[in-house]
């Protein structure tokens, strides 16, 4: 008996050994209701208030009577994965014409793709069909992705709603948010951030694109303006989408600065993600950031 349980302890310590080598897999769900409330809170139920006294974006899949659904809550995995969703209004009926949403920065309609780790931003606009889905395509890698309805309801409040996607799968390399990172390089092109955030108040940003150590002075106007910045909160993935200050139309050439002024809901790290386009291409440039008293790392 004694070598039969010496024998069975060998056992776990070989197997657990081997999940810290290959890591987590995802599976599943097993209802769409498991999925809605993944991490152990229901969507539809605030999830706390920030210091501004409301509930940041994002946190919940149905807020003042709009609610946010996938046509399905896993996708698999892999390179231009179809993605449909629907909005359904306070009357319980789908918004399935474009007359139910606000233009926004030139869409009706902004779709932020973030897997839980905060890797894999993807920022897209989907297509909206007759039936009321909007439809686009993403890349996905095993893991519980979050996916963000940014929109603004004719004649109602602007949303932002969000709701959990199952890829399921060994998720490789989990990536947590790291120290402070001012400086991010994509494609050869160098972006500084300059400025710092402060939970609960205004906070006056400025990201400074050069390429090769020049100004870049032909940044193009994507989605009327010089860039896009989205903060994600780390653990909870509270969401914040900043516009900057300054608008640009076709044919404006603007840079090397963009400016804006960010108001995170609270203390905490945060992830920001700036989108530029230059040279015809839209890039995303990636920052790690402390708000508030909370600057070091643990």
């Amino acid at each position: 008996m004694g070598a039969f349980a010496v024998g069975l302890l060998a056992v776990f310590a070989l197997a657990l050994g081997a999940g810290s080598l290959w890591g987590p897999t995802v599976a599943a769900p097993d209802s769409d209701d498991e999925a809605m409330a993944h991490g152990g809170m229901a969507e539809d139920e605030p999830a706390g208030h920030d210091e501004g006294g409301h509930v940041p974006g994002g946190l919940m899949r149905s807020q003042d009577g709009y609610s946010l659904d996938l046509a399905s809550a896993t996708a698999d995995r892999g390179r231009d994965v179809p993605l449909a969703l629907t909005i359904s209004g306070p009357d319980g009926h789908v918004l399935d014409t474009e007359a139910g949403y606000a233009v926004e920065h030139d869409k009706r309609l902004h779709l932020i793709v973030v897997r839980r780790d905060l890797t894999g931003f993807q920022h897209v606009h989907p297509e909206l069909g007759d039936d009321g889905r909007w439809t686009t395509a993403v890349d996905l890698a095993p893991g519980t992705w979050r996916v963000f309805a940014d929109f603004t309801a004719a004649d109602g409040p602007a949303l932002t709603l969000g709701t959990d996607l199952t890829v399921p799968g060994r998720v490789p390399d989990v990536q947590p948010v790291g120290d402070d990172a001012s400086t991010s390089s994509v494609d050869g092109y160098d972006v500084t951030l300059d400025g710092e955030l402060e939970g609960g108040a205004a906070s006056d940003l400025t990201l400074t694109v050069t390429r090769g150590g020049r100004p870049v002075t032909d940044l193009q106007p994507y989605l009327g303006a010089f860039g896009h910045l989205v903060a994600l909160r780390e653990g909870d993935l509270a969401y914040l989408h900043v516009h900057p200050h300054e608008e640009a139309h076709a044919g404006d050439r603007g840079g090397p600065a963009i400016d804006f002024t960010a108001e995170v809901p609270s203390a905490g790290r945060y992830r920001l993600f700036l989108d530029f386009k230059a040279g015809g291409v839209v890039r995303t440039a990636t920052f790690d950031l402390a708000a508030g008293g909370d600057r070091g790392h643990d």
